[in-house]
């Protein structure tokens, strides 16, 4: 097992304990500058092409191509998925801008249909009734890596004829019913941006299931040009064929993804003790508050994970009984010099969700979510969870008293 090279714990009693930190040792420190020394900087070099291998291997992914963002992966989505102006595709409202701006820049409409409140991810009850004449797509994101219903999804697409695109920004090691989050729908996207599980600072990887739309893919992330049929020798000279950017990561990228993609198992396993540490000390907590009608939210309302899930230890969060006492829980985490933010401003009730989407039916669930949620430090080296529990014991102790 590689050393860590970052530790961001410190043997101060009241040392910073920053939401996420990414676990670096010297197998990415040599992968980079081996990566460096092969002078092969650009796209698609050796250490690329290592990476697919391992992501194709191990998510059972018959086509992947490395990206530069999880939302370069989501915007080759899009144009794979033939969206014109005023096509429509529906998504949850809780999610990163990246899903919907994918869908915006086509001039299409994201439509917005609200969550689940045992797992934050689009409810799939609620997708058929927003599906219109216009609607050409689903983006389904899966929420802390934890799987969105896929099955009935999946039905409800294949009834209506519309693509699946995965947003599994959050989802690598996850699966839902022994699949790979983003191996299950048409396209799926997967993050390795700083804040993810596996990182590579900023980075992401496109997934196709068919093999015609794995040969567009590869046009559209090489500038709309059969470059890359041009180099395996497929053809005697390359030109402009499709729509199409610059997508591809740098090599140097993909050397410290290599590395941090060999150590999957290993920073899932450690993260997922942490989560679980999280779980077992909030529910003693909440066996000792006291009861609330039935009518009220609960004092903390933790997650649950079907299942048919396996999640990857992503985000550990809990819901607070309202927005004034999580307000105040954050307040006193930062005063005991613990990061615990919460998580997205909705889409729908933002100035370019207003502008460029729609909203299908209420909202009740994604608005209260977004006014309860607190996240909590997660990383694989983590060593201060019982400073973190305690602090948040002293705070509910504190209400208690009240």
């Amino acid at each position: 097992m590689s050393k860590p090279t970052l530790n961001p714990n410190s043997l101060s009693p009241n040392s910073p304990i920053p939401f996420h930190a990414p676990s670096i040792t010297e197998r990415e420190q040599a992968y980079v500058l081996e990566a460096l020394t092969k002078g092969k900087l650009s796209g698609d070099g050796a250490f690329t092409k290592r990476c697919h291998t391992w992501l194709s291997e191990n998510l059972k992914a018959p086509h992947v191509l490395l990206t530069h963002s999880c939302t370069a992966a989501l915007e080759m989505a899009a144009l794979l998925c033939d969206l014109n102006p005023d096509d429509e595709v529906i998504m949850p409202s809780y999610t990163f801008v990246s899903t919907a701006n994918a869908v915006a820049l086509r001039h299409a409409v994201p439509v917005f249909v609200d969550i689940r409140m045992d797992t934050l991810n689009i409810d799939e009850k609620l997708i058929e009734q927003a599906i219109t004449p216009k609607t050409k797509a689903i983006f389904v994101v899966h929420y802390a890596g934890v799987a969105a219903e896929m099955d009935a999804i999946m039905e409800i697409a294949a009834r209506h004829k519309l693509k699946v695109v995965e947003d599994a920004a959050q989802g690598l090691m996850s699966n839902y019913k022994g699949k790979a989050l983003g191996t299950i729908g048409d396209f799926g996207a997967i993050s390795f941006h700083e804040t993810k599980n596996i990182v590579s600072g900023e980075g992401g990887a496109f997934i196709a299931k068919s093999d015609a739309a794995a040969l567009r893919a590869e046009i559209t992330r090489e500038k709309g040009t059969n470059r890359s049929q041009f180099f395996r020798g497929q053809i005697d000279k390359y030109t402009w064929v499709d729509l199409g950017s610059s997508y591809l990561p740098s090599d140097i990228l993909a050397a410290l993804l290599l590395a941090q993609l060999e150590r999957a198992q290993e920073i899932t396993e450690k993260r997922l003790n942490i989560w679980k540490t999280y779980q077992k000390g909030l529910q003693e907590l909440s066996r000792k508050l006291a009861p609330v009608p039935a009518y009220e939210p609960p004092h903390l309302q933790l997650p649950n994970i079907p299942e048919h899930c396996q999640h990857n230890g992503h985000i550990f969060y809990f819901l607070a009984k309202n927005l004034e006492t999580r307000t105040a829980l954050i307040e006193h985490l930062k005063s005991r010099n613990i990061q615990a933010p919460f998580h997205y401003v909705p889409l729908h009730s933002s100035p370019g969700g207003r502008r460029y989407g729609r909203t299908a039916g209420h909202m009740s669930v994604t608005n209260n979510v977004a006014d309860r949620i607190v996240r909590l430090p997660l990383f694989a080296e983590l060593e201060e969870t019982s400073r973190v529990l305690t602090s948040i014991e002293d705070f509910y102790s504190g209400l208690n008293a009240q």
